[in-house]
């Protein structure tokens, strides 16, 4: 085994995936971490799976990964034993695998959340997160290319709301749906920078979950756009740490 280093934008390259998402001193420790193999009489890149504790190729997708087991270890307090790789979905009798599952804190063989990371596109990587979270129950949903990360909520088996962030490994989905928000924590945790996506993704998005004749609340996404439009006439005009009333019943007798 030879160590290597400036690797990863190598790996990456002509690929969808960034890692703009990644703080740089996680990037550097998955740099240090890629070594190579000889494989058949070629010098391949492989790095040590942080769940798995095996030697893996790093292919692109194994790179982005390997980063986000990281990601969720340092920065949401996950232990590496809650988490799987490659985990088995049952459909029938067809076996799909899922990225990453993080399994509940309770109950330790039921997934809790299930992640994405081998679609870089975000209309297929949410559809395989759909039909991975409605076959195990899982709760909550993210896909990732490195750069954009978007969450889920699994409210019913035929709509997963978009959420701001997941819970800590100490805290609950609870938590994060009644968190009070204010003008200023709307500006800070902003899903346009954040997440590193567009407005108009954003609407396509929900335009797809409306079209999809999966028996969505159709108020509830036009909702959101009725909010983005209060937000915009208000923020210069309302104090900026004054908590947010979402009024939702008052909205529909209007409509």
């Amino acid at each position: 085994m030879t160590p290597t280093t400036n690797k990863i934008a190598e790996i990456l390259k002509d690929t969808n995936y960034k890692l703009t998402q990644f703080k740089p001193d996680q990037i550097k420790q998955m740099e240090d971490s890629i070594f190579q193999k000889d494989i058949r009489g070629k010098q391949t890149n492989f790095v040590r799976c942080l769940v798995r504790d095996k030697d893996i190729q790093a292919k692109p997708e194994e790179i982005v990964r390997q980063l986000f087991l990281l990601w969720l270890h340092t920065q949401y307090d996950y232990p590496y034993s809650r988490m799987q790789c490659e985990f088995a979905v049952h459909f029938g009798r067809e076996v799909k695998r899922a990225d990453i599952v993080i399994m509940d804190k309770v109950q330790p063989t039921v997934p809790y959340i299930v992640i994405e990371v081998k679609k870089p596109k975000l209309k297929d990587g949410k559809e395989q997160l759909k039909s991975y979270c409605n076959s195990t129950g899982a709760t909550i949903a993210i896909w990732s290319n490195g750069e954009q990360t978007v969450y889920y909520h699994r409210k019913d088996p035929n709509y997963f709301e978009p959420i701001p962030d997941i819970p800590t490994a100490s805290k609950s989905l609870k938590d994060v749906l009644k968190e009070e928000f204010t003008i200023q924590d709307l500006i800070e945790k902003d899903i346009l920078k954040t997440q590193k996506r567009s407005l108009k993704n954003i609407v396509l998005d929900m335009e797809d979950e409306v079209l999809a004749n999966a028996g969505v609340d159709v108020f509830e996404e036009v909702f959101k756009l009725v909010f983005i439009k209060l937000f915009d006439e208000l923020q210069n005009t309302r104090g900026l740490t004054k908590n947010l009333e979402f009024k939702y019943d008052t909205f529909k007798k209007v409509a």
